[in-house]
C-alpha cells in the first residue's frame, strides 16, 4: 500500500496535495497495490482526494493535532503507515515535508528520497527515484531498498490527473504524543497564490531602480495572473518583502513560466530558479549571464518592454 499525506491549509487543499495523490496513484499502480490518503487535523472535503486515485481517505484529527508540530505529525504519519500496512510514504516537498520527512523516517528506519520529479521504477522490492542535484544542473537516481520507504515530490513536477470518484473518509485513532510547541501567533501571506505554488512568476530585480517602479512588474503580474518575486539584493533593500524572494538563499520556486526583469542571473539566482519549465529573460545588457540559462531573451529597456508585453498580454485575453 501507498499512503500519501496530503497537507491542508486553513483546512482546504492546494495543487500540490492533488500531486501528491497523483504521484502515489501512479507509484501504486507500477507496484501492483493501491493509494490511501492520510488528513491531519480539520479537513474540508477531504474524500475529493478520491478524484485524484485515493481508494480511501483517513483522518487523524485530535487536540495534539491542533496545532503543527513536525514531531506529532511525524508520529501520525509513521503509526498510520504502520497500523494500514503501508510501505511507501509520500508527501509534499515544502517546508511541512521537509521538516516532518526526517523524522517519519527515522520512526520508521526507512530510506528516503527528498524532492523526486518523477515516477519511481520498480524492481523487486525496490524503488528507483529521480530528483535534481547540484542546483539543478544534474539528475541523480535514488534506489531506495528499505522495508518502508518515504518520499517527497518535488511541486509542480508530476501534472495533476482526475482517474476517480470521490472515496470515503474514515476517522484513524491513533496514539500520539502531547504537542512540545506552543504557537503564539501564524501570519500566512495573502493576496496571490504563494510562490512554491505559483505556476505564473514575474520578478525583479535592481534594474527597475527603486521600490517607486514596481508598478510595471505589478501590471504584467496582474495581467498574468501571475505571482511577483524579486532577487536577493532587492529584498535586502526593503524594496520588497522577503517572502518574495527567490534563489538559493530564498525561495525555490518551479513555476511553468518564470519572467525576470532587471536580474543580472547571479548563480544564488538561478540556484532557485532553475527548474522553471520556462524562462524568460529581459535586461539591456546583452551579457547578462542570466541569458545563458534563458528559453527566451529580450535585450531592451525592461520600463519600454513590460509595458508593451503587459498591453500585448491584455488584448490577447481581450480577444
Amino acid at each position: 500500500m501507498v499512503l500519501v499525506f496530503a497537507e491542508a491549509t486553513n483546512g482546504k487543499f492546494k495543487k500540490a496535495a492533488h500531486e501528491a495523490i497523483t504521484y502515489g496513484t501512479k507509484t501504486a499502480a507500477a507496484m501492483g497495490t493501491e493509494c490511501v490518503a492520510l488528513t491531519i487535523g480539520q479537513v474540508e472535503n477531504a474524500g475529493d482526494l478520491g478524484r485524484f486515485g485515493a481508494t480511501k481517505v483517513y483522518n487523524v484529527n485530535s487536540d495534539a493535532t491542533a496545532t503543527f508540530d513536525s514531531g506529532v505529525y511525524a508520529a501520525a504519519i509513521a503509526e498510520a503507515a504502520k497500523q494500514l500496512g503501508a510501505k511507501v510514504i509520500v508527501m509534499i516537498h515544502d517546508s511541512t515535508g521537509k521538516s516532518v520527512m526526517g523524522r517519519v523516517a527515522a520512526r520508521l528506519d526507512a530510506g528516503s528520497a527528498p524532492g523526486v520529479n518523477s515516477v519511481p521504477t520498480v524492481s523487486g522490492g525496490g524503488l528507483t527515484v529521480r530528483k535534481s542535484v547540484f542546483s539543478g544542473k544534474a539528475f541523480a537516481e535514488v534506489e531506495i531498498t528499505s522495508e518502508y520507504k518515504v518520499i517527497s515530490v518535488a511541486g509542480n513536477s508530476i501534472p495533476v490527473e482526475e482517474t476517480g470518484a470521490a472515496a470515503t473518509v474514515e476517522s484513524l485513532d491513533l496514539a500520539l504524543p502531547a504537542s512540545r510547541t506552543k504557537v503564539l501567533e501564524t501570519q500566512r501571506a495573502t493576496g496571490r497564490i504563494p510562490l512554491p505554488e505559483a505556476e505564473l512568476v514575474v520578478s525583479g530585480g535592481r534594474g527597475l531602480k527603486g521600490p517607486e517602479n514596481w508598478n510595471v512588474i505589478e501590471d504584467l503580474a496582474e495581467a498574468l495572473g501571475a505571482t511577483t518575486a524579486c532577487s536577493r539584493p532587492v529584498a535586502d533593500v526593503d524594496w520588497r518583502p522577503h517572502h518574495e524572494h527567490v534563489g538559493q538563499t530564498g525561495v525555490a520556486i518551479r513555476p511553468n513560466l518564470y519572467i525576470a526583469a532587471g536580474i543580472s542571473g547571479a548563480i544564488q539566482h538561478l540556484a532557485g530558479v532553475n527548474n522553471s519549465k520556462t524562462i524568460v529573460v529581459i535586461n539591456k545588457d546583452p551579457e547578462a549571464p542570466f541569458f545563458k540559462a534563458a528559453d527566451y531573451g529580450v535585450v531592451g529597456d525592461l520600463f519600454e518592454v513590460l509595458p508593451k508585453l503587459t498591453e500585448a498580454v491584455k488584448a490577447y485575453k481581450a480577444s
